[in-house]
């Protein structure tokens, strides 16, 4: 468990915490009972003292894209197609089994995106600075809360448990975290698709700043960004499910030794 941190689970919904690997308790069930896989990894795990379980949430799987961390704002905006996206996204996360990673509040798009999942039937996980809890009024119906002493706390952890990034409208803090991953991504430390949802063309100025650096060469041809965009949510998803089908294995993951020191 991560220090100086500490995890809410609600609804008797717990993830499994070793390696901070990103299972449901469903998968632990499936693996922990599957004899065949126990009696395949018995040695290796006694040699370094990871059960079986733990091994499994590192394995490579085929279906990629099993958690969507979302970054959004935490107010509405002023065009109602924002809101009506982000309850569009989240209903798709939940009918597609995916688990939501957010920013924890209950306001704005953050909350439209996390209520939509839930009501849905879907997974929630949030993951709030302390500090923030009650200024982002803190959705408590989510099935896991994480609550760290810090914004380089959340942001590392919403990147572990993650397996894409999806960039819904919103604010500074929304594009912080957004071009915090497209760095990560553009220097190799990561290749987990990264994604605009251009709602309305809310990103096209971002795009074209990026289109600029490009121009002056200030984003070099052998440091490339490889951002993803979507005009409509139904669209969202394929792309990350191809963009994830097409990362080099073994790459999409950062270390966590890595993610602490950027």
């Amino acid at each position: 468990m991560s220090r100086g941190c500490f995890f809410i689970g609600l609804h008797s919904v717990r993830h499994i915490e070793p390696l901070r690997a990103a299972c449901t308790l469903a998968e632990s069930i499936f693996f922990r009972d599957l004899a065949a896989f126990t009696d395949r990894f018995g040695r290796v795990s006694e040699s370094f003292g990871l059960d079986a379980l733990t091994l499994q949430c590192h394995m490579p799987d085929m279906n990629k894209i099993k958690t969507v961390c979302v970054y959004c704002g935490s107010g509405p905006g002023t065009n109602p197609r924002f809101v009506e996206a982000a309850i569009a996204l989240g209903k798709t996360l939940a009918e597609n089994g995916i688990r939501l990673v957010y920013g924890g509040g209950s306001i704005g798009l953050m909350g439209a995106v996390a209520t939509s999942v839930l009501d849905h039937g879907g997974s929630v996980t949030g993951i709030i600075p302390d500090f923030l809890t009650s200024r982002e009024n803190a959705l408590r119906r989510v099935q896991e809360m994480i609550v760290t002493p810090d914004m380089h706390e959340r942001k590392r952890l919403m990147f572990e448990r993650s397996d894409a990034f999806v960039a819904l409208p919103g604010g500074i803090g929304t594009l912080e975290e957004l071009v915090e991953q497209m760095t990560w991504q553009q220097l190799g430390r990561h290749s987990k698709p990264v994604l605009l949802a251009n709602i309305d063309g809310f990103w096209e100025p971002l795009l074209s700043l990026l289109s600029h650096m490009r121009a002056t060469e200030f984003i070099r041809a052998t440091l490339e960004v490889d951002i993803l965009k979507a005009d409509r949510v139904e669209d969202i998803l394929p792309r990350l499910r191809s963009a994830a089908a097409r990362a080099r294995d073994g790459t999409e993951q950062l270390a966590p030794e890595v993610a602490r020191r950027l």
